[in-house]
């Protein structure tokens, strides 16, 4: 037994026997694959953020083709080992996955593709998944897991929004003709700047703004706040050990010990 706790994820893997059960350990427990699908899953969002703004070239159709074939591979390696199959396959991140697969492929069997390919902002949810992944892992983004998780719900909204916009107003709406217009709007709109210079047009338009506007703006300002002045401080208490506490915490909630959480102050 003690052995066996002191050998490296591979020579552990190689003792496990059937190829289901090597794929389920590789996917649970081996440490260096998880990692690998971590940057695997970073490199596909940013990927797909970068290339939204870009023409369709070549380059870019053939790296759909082979990224769409590992999801789809990556997806049905999961679905085999899945311990239940039916919440498996109803679950956000595997609708999510279905989607953007299909939106690698699209030019097989579809000519005009181009909006689908702004569908793929929706992978970026996918990063929820991937931070809490890094957080078990990694100490720093643990104590900062507020700050990112803010950043992230930002960016999300910001790119899912801005899909929406496109979306809706592309090909209709002469003030937007691509993806940066569309990313354009919902900025100065979630920031109150309204420059005016872009109005979304018709009344899915109109109702697509108001949502931006009522809903947004009160999104953006509490994840600003959040970024740069989180509800919680890392401070681990000597008694028991939690690590999360209020900005302006004197006693422990847990165990009531006093705690000692640096302040900046207020100056004059």
């Amino acid at each position: 037994m003690g052995m066996t706790a002191h050998l490296s994820d591979t020579d552990r893997l190689r003792r496990i026997h059937g190829l289901r059960n090597r794929v389920k350990f590789l996917y649970e427990a081996h440490t260096g694959f998880r990692n690998a699908l971590i940057v695997f899953d970073l490199a596909t969002v940013a990927f797909f953020l970068v290339t939204t703004f870009m023409a369709m070239e070549d380059w870019i159709r053939w790296t759909d083709y082979a990224i769409g074939s590992v999801l789809a591979l990556d997806l049905g390696f999961r679905a085999w080992i899945a311990r239940d199959l039916r919440r498996f396959v109803v679950s956000l991140w595997t609708l999510i996955d279905v989607v953007v697969i299909l939106t690698m492929f699209a030019p097989l069997v579809a000519g005009g593709y181009g909006f689908l390919r702004i569908m793929r902002a929706f992978r970026l949810l996918r990063s929820y998944a991937v931070l809490r992944q890094i957080r078990a892992a990694n100490p720093w983004v643990a104590r900062n897991h507020e700050r990112i998780e803010s950043a992230t719900t930002l960016l999300v909204f910001v790119f899912i929004v801005s899909a929406l916009v496109y979306v809706d107003q592309v090909g209709i709406n002469k003030s937007i003709e691509n993806y940066i217009d569309a990313v354009y709007f919902t900025v100065t709109t979630l920031t109150t700047t309204g420059f005016g210079d872009i109005t979304l047009v018709g009344q899915h338009g109109r109702l697509l703004a108001i949502m931006i506007m009522v809903v947004g703006v009160g999104l953006f300002v509490r994840f600003a706040q959040a970024m740069f002045r989180p509800a919680k401080v890392f401070c681990e208490c000597p008694q028991c050990g939690l690590t999360r506490h209020d900005l302006d915490a004197v006693h422990c909630k847990h165990c009531g010990h006093i705690m000692h959480i640096k302040t900046e102050g207020q100056g004059d």
